[in-house]
């Protein structure tokens, strides 16, 4: 599986499991996926997550996060934005604004992977990889 159809296979899963409202997912294991889950993290849109397993076998179990009682997803919509047919960059000064600062697009950068308020902040672009809100 390349790194991106990892990042396909990682929106999906989150997407899937809150339309259905479980506690947690499991996601395969890549630098790529930590590193995301890492970042969702981070902005609060996922309780935590935790790497069991070892070697090929190694996943990421998300603990997913909801509000009220009617359980209602924090993470409302996850799109992907750039993908192995047509690839998405973009400079800092070009960096998108999701749902006006709202929700948060995820960047692949020279310095690793980062919300677009962090890249913007460090002056550095790179691949738009999707948009979470």
């Amino acid at each position: 599986m390349a790194a991106n159809d990892t990042i396909s296979d990682m929106l999906t899963r989150i997407r899937n499991a809150t339309l259905a409202k479980h506690p947690t997912t499991n996601i395969p294991a890549t630098r790529m996926t930590l590193s995301i889950a890492r970042v969702l993290q981070e902005e609060g849109f996922i309780q935590q997550f935790e790497e069991v397993g070892e070697g090929v076998n190694r996943k990421l179990v998300v603990s997913l996060k909801y509000r009220g009682k009617t359980r209602k997803p924090i993470i409302t919509a996850l799109k992907r934005v750039s993908r192995p047919g047509l690839r998405v960059y973009s400079n800092h000064k070009d960096l998108p604004r999701v749902l006006g600062g709202i929700g948060i697009a995820i960047i692949s950068t020279s310095r690793g992977i980062m919300t677009d308020r962090e890249a913007r902040k460090e002056g550095i672009g790179g691949e738009v990889l999707c948009y979470i809100w």
